[in-house]
């Protein structure tokens, strides 16, 4: 898509009318007295949290900000692939990979030898190695991320819309016993709105999440702090329209000068726009960005001198920005200390900038933000929906500060490599930068996060079965065939932001719809045991699949299988009518040569079962008949459904 041509336009780029491109939006009247979950700032991890939320009716959530509306531009721009992953389970990847600035390519830029002062190519690298993901590395306004994730809460069960002009003055502990259900945090709020500023509300929550920022109110009200330190170096930031010769500005590019500093070039939406990130000046030692005054006429002038010998012709600057790099990470996400975990339950959290902040130039902040409030959001609906053990809510802390201080050394390093010279005064080289670049790939792809073993991570006894699946990574997607109506999709797909854990049986050698075939036995287990976690953790009356989603693929043609003569949990029947779900079951690509038992490394006489996160992660890998392995599993965490009833599974047992 091309826009901003006659300038920058915020916004839906295919409304023609801009007064039309911005709804009224926002809650209207009071915030509720008392809700299941606060959500305090409306950033890209709290619009995260309450996009999930919002899709269950039975839990109350409010999420308030203290601007006096949504974001129309500035900030964070790049979305990693394991970013636009996520956004698939949300239901707008396809919205976000129409609008957005692909990258392709990253060129790197130095001094030229023979001229230093002028900069010439010395490489360029494929932006994402080929097989990392099924989804690019693109560049989209941090606004329209907010747009997507607002029309989801919109459309959602709750139809959840932020109160805004509210700015959180207090937040006071929850009262009531360690364990007891009852406790409840009090916020106070302070309306800015004109109609009614000053105005005091209060609301009560059992859970409240801080996504406000790195000055985040919510963090210090629990008693934690950012520590870091500064790089002592300060950047200028713009978005600009601009007119030039340079010949890459259209690729993500990264500019060494020889005196003058460097430059990261992004490319931006709309194939005219782009943002430059330009190195201003060391720091001394506690000295502050704000402190030199700079200006955008400082910004554009820097520029200018590192770009020779190209022109920078600036026509209009939408948004610009300077800062200083620091990194800062707080000891940790929750209200409870280390030492009263063994007696204590967390009823307050933070995430995105309120608990980690680094330089932007890595674009992983908005990502990692946006994961950490994935993380939090399926514990907080799988517990207030009593389908797992509050002290589950636990991990969030522990599996998201890890990942967060490795953000933080990798950050470090980047940011450090990336500028003209190092704290001992030794100019950037760019030859060890782009190496770098390239060894970090599946980093900045944001696909190297793995959870260490817990009660969510199995050990990894079998993980021979699958070597492509890691316990602990990302279930990596590949292509398949559904059997019923040959449509080729990709497996990771069917992973939506709802929740529910999934099963995934790889069969192995045979025919599956064998009665003794172990894929049978699998699912005449899953289906009919009492000891099976579906049957066990699916409340009464229910859909058989409605907390643990059972799917399978088989190693033959779709041609060669007959979908009526394989286990009925793997066509089940759903809704009010019973109708058959005919989407459970999957095949190898064949055609296109797309064989997800190679690709992923899945033992093809053994078979074995992936099981996966509501956040898309490897839970466990573990043979199809081990089912004492998988009860156990479960059984870690979750809670037997409280009623007698069986899900619906009648017809199952029949089929």
């Amino acid at each position: 898509m091309q826009f901003h041509l006659n300038g920058f336009e915020p916004g839906d780029p295919e409304i023609f009318d801009q007064s039309e491109r911005y709804p009224a939006s926002g809650a209207q009247g009071s915030v509720p007295q008392e809700v299941d979950v606060l959500i305090v700032g409306s950033g890209p991890a709290g619009l995260t949290l309450a996009a999930q939320l919002s899709a269950f009716p039975d839990i109350k959530t409010c999420i308030v900000e203290q601007k006096s509306g949504r974001m129309q531009l500035g900030q964070a721009d790049g979305i990693a692939c394991r970013t636009t992953e996520m956004f698939h389970a949300f239901g707008f990847s396809e919205r976000v990979l129409k609008e957005a600035c692909w990258i392709n390519e990253t060129t790197f830029w130095k001094p030229d030898d023979r001229q230093p002062a002028n900069v010439v190519r010395s490489g360029w690298v494929q932006d994402v190695e080929d097989g990392l993901s099924e989804f690019p590395h693109v560049v989209l306004n941090q606004a329209r991320v907010h747009d997507f994730y607002l029309d989801v809460m919109r459309r959602s069960a709750t139809k959840l819309e932020p109160h805004y002009a509210r700015r959180v003055t207090d937040v006071q502990p929850a009262a009531g016993g360690p364990h007891s259900a009852a406790r409840r945090v009090t916020v106070t709020l302070e309306r800015l709105d004109s109609p009614h500023q000053g105005q005091i509300e209060t609301v009560t929550a059992r859970y409240v999440v801080g996504c406000d920022g790195a000055r985040s109110i919510v963090r210090t009200s629990i008693g934690r702090e950012l520590c870091g330190d500064s790089a002592n170096h300060a950047w200028g930031v713009m978005d600009v329209l601009v007119v030039t010769d340079f010949p890459d500005i259209r690729c993500k590019s990264v500019i060494q000068s020889a005196n003058d500093g460097s430059i990261l070039v992004i490319p931006r939406e709309g194939g005219y726009l782009v943002r430059l990130y330009v190195e201003l000046a060391r720091l001394d030692v506690a000295e502050r960005v704000a402190n030199r005054n700079i200006t955008i006429d400082d910004i554009v002038a820097k520029a200018r001198r590192i770009l020779n010998p190209y022109s920078l012709e600036v026509k209009e600057i939408p948004w610009w920005s300077v800062y200083e790099i620091g990194q800062r990470l707080t000891d940790k996400f929750d209200d409870v200390p280390e030492e009263e975990m063994a007696t204590r339950l967390p009823s307050v959290f933070i995430a995105g900038d309120a608990c980690h902040t680094h330089s932007p130039k890595a674009g992983q902040g908005m990502n990692v933000s946006m994961q950490d409030a994935f993380n939090l959001g399926w514990k907080l609906t799988s517990v207030l929906r009593k389908h797992c053990s509050p002290s589950l809510l636990h991990t969030y802390s522990a599996e998201r500060r890890a990942i967060a201080k490795e953000l933080i050394d990798f950050d470090r390093e980047w940011a450090a490599l990336i500028a003209s010279e190092d704290g001992e005064g030794r100019g950037g080289d760019p030859a060890k930068t782009q190496s770098y670049f390239v060894k970090s790939g599946r980093y900045t792809a944001g696909i190297a996060t793995h959870y260490s073993p817990s009660i969510l991570t199995g050990e990894p006894l079998h993980q021979h079965l699958a070597e492509g699946f890691v316990i602990g990574k990302r279930f990596h997607s590949a292509p398949v065939i559904r059997l019923a109506d040959a449509k080729p999709v990709h497996l990771g797909h069917v992973v939506k932001a709802d929740g529910r854990f999934r099963i995934f049986a790889f069969a192995g050698a045979g025919n599956p719809s064998a009665s003794g075939s172990v894929i049978r036995q699998l699912c005449d287990f899953l289906a009919q045991d009492l000891e099976s976690p579906v049957r066990k953790y699916t409340p009464g009356g229910e859909d058989i699949d409605a907390v643990i989603d059972v799917r399978a693929v088989f190693q033959q043609s779709h041609r060669e299988l007959a979908i009526n003569a394989m286990p009925g949990l793997l066509l089940p029947r759903k809704g009010c009518y019973g109708l058959h779900d005919y989407e459970k079951m999957f095949c190898v690509d064949t055609r296109a040569g797309n064989d997800i038992f190679a690709m992923r490394g899945i033992d093809r006489e053994a078979g074995c079962m992936i099981v996966v996160r509501p956040d898309q992660y490897v839970a466990h890998v573990l043979p199809l008949d081990g089912y004492k392995q998988l009860a156990s599993f479960f059984d870690g965490f979750m809670l037997p459904r409280s009623d007698k009833a069986a899900p619906r599974m009648s017809e199952i047992a029949a089929a």
